[in-house]
């Protein structure tokens, strides 16, 4: 923990965000009352925060353009790297284009490779893995053996106070809500915008979710100290951080009222619906939020002021009417009693 403050002020938020003023932008937000919402929620008002229209593609530049711009003259003279499935790295390589400094970016081999090619038009280095932990020590290694500052996708003081800039502008543009939900991989998303909101207003709920196969902080949360897992598995590749850190997890543990879980088939099915009601092209992680409402927070959020963040938009085409198509599956099979 930091010891200028444990979490983001509300200070350090406005501060980060008057600074960040036309680098990033004014993410919208629209209230969905269309389709499942219509059919299922009648009593619910549900809005949706739309980051997957940041510039990159996600929040994450948010975070990454705020720890850069940190960076005194040396640090940017000798470069920075990052570790990332895909869209932490594409918004470093696009702040260090940005900066004039070099980027190194380490993914997953299994990573997008749509997120590749992104990263290595915006000037990075690519080095690929066989798996996360795999890249997480390799950028390490680079971060000690070359003098490049990492820049963590989830974790620290500078991350948090960008990501909180989602949560304050939120918080400006739909008063009075009751709940916000957030996904997580992380945390460091989550983090930013439960400080934001429960600083401005402490009755409002936050909730985090997690895939089932990538839930280091449901686990932490359960077990009171940051869990690392042994493996990450599923269609939420932005969301499969293989562990958790003791930065991000204590703002969490301070702010966020509930870490919830939700599967595969579940993404999948609100992927298709945020497709279908609000012709929005949201990434498995960024269906997670929706995914929580439709399952687990289902009975908590109904008749509530609810807003959900949809955090990215990075897949290619492929995958992305794959995973509809898995969702549509799901869709057809559910029977009326399931829907309610």
């Amino acid at each position: 923990m930091t010891a200028v403050h444990p979490y983001p002020s509300l200070a350090q938020i406005r501060d980060t965000a008057a600074r960040l003023q036309g680098k990033i932008l004014h993410t919208p937000v629209w209230r969905w009352q269309t389709g499942v919402i219509d059919e299922q929620f009648p009593a619910t008002e549900v809005w949706l925060k739309l980051e997957l229209f940041q510039k990159t593609g996600t929040f994450k530049l948010r975070g990454a353009l705020n720890c850069i711009e940190a960076l005194d003259a040396p640090a940017r003279q000798r470069g920075v790297v990052a570790v990332s499935a895909g869209n932490h790295a594409i918004a470093v390589a696009y702040t260090a284009r940005l900066a004039g400094c070099s980027a190194r970016v380490v993914m997953p081999a299994h990573a997008s490779p749509a997120r590749i090619a992104a990263c290595r038009n915006f000037g990075a280095d690519v080095l690929l893995m066989p798996d996360i932990h795999q890249a997480f020590a390799r950028g390490r290694e680079i971060a000690r053996d070359e003098g490049r500052t990492m820049l963590h996708p989830y974790d620290g003081p500078l991350t948090a106070q960008g990501t909180a800039t989602v949560g304050l502008e939120l918080m400006a543009q739909v008063p009075g809500l009751d709940a916000v939900v957030v996904p997580v991989g992380g945390g460091g998303l989550c983090a930013g915008i439960a400080a934001a909101v429960k600083q401005l207003n402490p009755h409002c709920a936050v909730y985090g979710v997690e895939p089932f196969g990538a839930d280091a902080l449901y686990r932490s949360f359960a077990s009171g100290t940051p869990q690392v897992l042994e493996r990450v598995d599923t269609v939420a590749d932005s969301l499969c951080a293989p562990y958790a850190m003791e930065y991000s997890f204590n703002v969490c543990r301070r702010f966020v009222d509930e870490v919830v879980r939700v599967d595969d088939e579940q993404i999948c099915e609100a992927m298709l619906y945020l497709f279908r009601d609000a012709k929005l092209v949201a990434e498995p992680a960024a269906a997670v939020a929706a995914a929580a409402l439709f399952g687990p927070l289902r009975e908590r959020l109904a008749g509530k002021r609810v807003a959900l963040l949809v955090c990215g938009s990075n897949i290619d085409a492929e995958r992305f009417a794959e995973l509809l198509c898995r969702g549509a599956r799901r869709d057809r099979l559910r029977t009326p009693e399931q829907i309610r």
